[in-house]
This record gives C-alpha cells, sequence and structure tokens, in this order.
C-alpha cells in the first residue's frame, strides 16, 4: 500500500528483456532497502529482488508491461519512486495499490496563476470511476481531478509537485500510468454485483440518479 507521495526521482540504470524485464534502478543511496520489499516505479508496485548501496533491481512480468509504460522505460530515464507505507504512517495523499488500471496520455498543457493545468485522456473502463475532487495516481502521484469530462480529465499542478516528480519534465503525448482511487473501485463492484453487471458498465448518470442520487446535490 502507497500514499501517493513521492519519497524520491530515481534513474533507470538498465533494463533488459527475456521471460521477465529486469530494471536496475540508481536511487535511494543510503537508505537500507531490503530485498522483497515493494517499491512503486511510476506507480506500478514492484518488488527489490536485488539491493545495492546505490541501486535495486525489479523484475516485471509481461502482465506489467502490457498494463503500464514500464516497458518503455530507457536507460537515464527519470521515474518516481515510493516505498510502502507502514501501519502509523501518516496518509499525506490517499490510498494507492499500485496496481496501475490503465495507460493514460497527456493532451494539453497550460500555466495558471502559478499551477500548472495538465489534462490527460481518460481510457472509457475508468471514467465510472472518477469523481470531480476525487483522487487519481498519476505515475504513482496522488493528485486531485480538478475538471472531469467524457474522455479526458485535468489535474492542477503545483510548482512542489513539479520539482520532486517527473511531472515537470513531461510534454504533451507523454504517456502515463493511471490508477483509480481504490474506494471508487470497491463502490462501483459492489453496486454492478447487485445489478448483475460489470462494474465498469454499472454506474452512469441515470443509474445514480434511479438509486436517489440527484445531481447538483450538496454544491
Amino acid at each position: 500500500m502507497f500514499t501517493g507521495l513521492i519519497q524520491q526521482v530515481g534513474t533507470v540504470e538498465r533494463i533488459s528483456f527475456g521471460a521477465m524485464a529486469e530494471l536496475w534502478v540508481r536511487a535511494f543511496a543510503g537508505q537500507v532497502l531490503e530485498p522483497g520489499e515493494s517499491i512503486a516505479i511510476d506507480g506500478a508496485c514492484l518488488t527489490a529482488a536485488e539491493v545495492t548501496p546505490q541501486a535495486f533491481k525489479v523484475e516485471a512480468s509481461p502482465e506489467t508491461l502490457r498494463r503500464t509504460t514500464i516497458g518503455s522505460l530507457q536507460p537515464g530515464g527519470k521515474v518516481n519512486l515510493e516505498r510502502a507505507m507502514a501501519l502509523g504512517d501518516r496518509l499525506g495523499g490517499h490510498l494507492v495499490l499500485g496496481h496501475v488500471d490503465a495507460v493514460g496520455q497527456i493532451l494539453s498543457i497550460r500555466e495558471e496563476g502559478g499551477s500548472r493545468l495538465i489534462a490527460f485522456s481518460l481510457p472509457p473502463s475508468l471514467a465510472p470511476l472518477f469523481v470531480e475532487k476525487g483522487s487519481v495516481a498519476v505515475d504513482g502521484i496522488s493528485l486531485t481531478v480538478n475538471e472531469l469530462g467524457v474522455d479526458r480529465f485535468l489535474v492542477a499542478i503545483i510548482p512542489e509537485t513539479l520539482k520532486r516528480t517527473t511531472l515537470g519534465g513531461k510534454s504533451v503525448g507523454s504517456r502515463v500510468n493511471l490508477e483509480a482511487d481504490l474506494i471508487g473501485k470497491y463502490i462501483a463492484r459492489l453496486y454492478a454485483l447487485g445489478r448483475g453487471g460489470e462494474a465498469s458498465a454499472g454506474i452512469s448518470g441515470e443509474v445514480l440518479s434511479a438509486a436517489g442520487f440527484e445531481r447538483g446535490a450538496g454544491r
């Protein structure tokens, strides 16, 4: 389990592909990493297979390569890193599993009032799980959905986040890992099972109205 608060930006030293992809990342110098511990790399939860004082190695399965951007990393590239949270840690972001749901793409970038507004594509399978002012993990970063459209969502990035993560170096067209909010996933799943349908197709404006939720309520 993670919080979506990036602890460090690491550098990819090398990556090789075989039955499993092997990725060496230079980071956490001076910290004691344990073989077997979980580390989120750009939001994907992976296991430290080998550890040195300056770097660590993880292995990624074909499924991970299919569902994330890990397979497109190159030596010298930068990645967001977060070690798994411990019980009792402050939860400054939101609950993040490190299980990437889909890959999105940056559609636009603009500056506004000291923040950077970034619009991302929203895959249809994830759209029912997003709400305005809800949480989303983008490349492992806990962010708030400022605006939500049918096929896109917008977030506002403060300078501190741009400085401490890889988002500051992203451009239009860059691909990112997306993880929908954990609570939204379970609500959609339970509701869909109750109706005998699929979670991704079970929630809509009409369904919510039928369940007694009024649009605009609480504003």
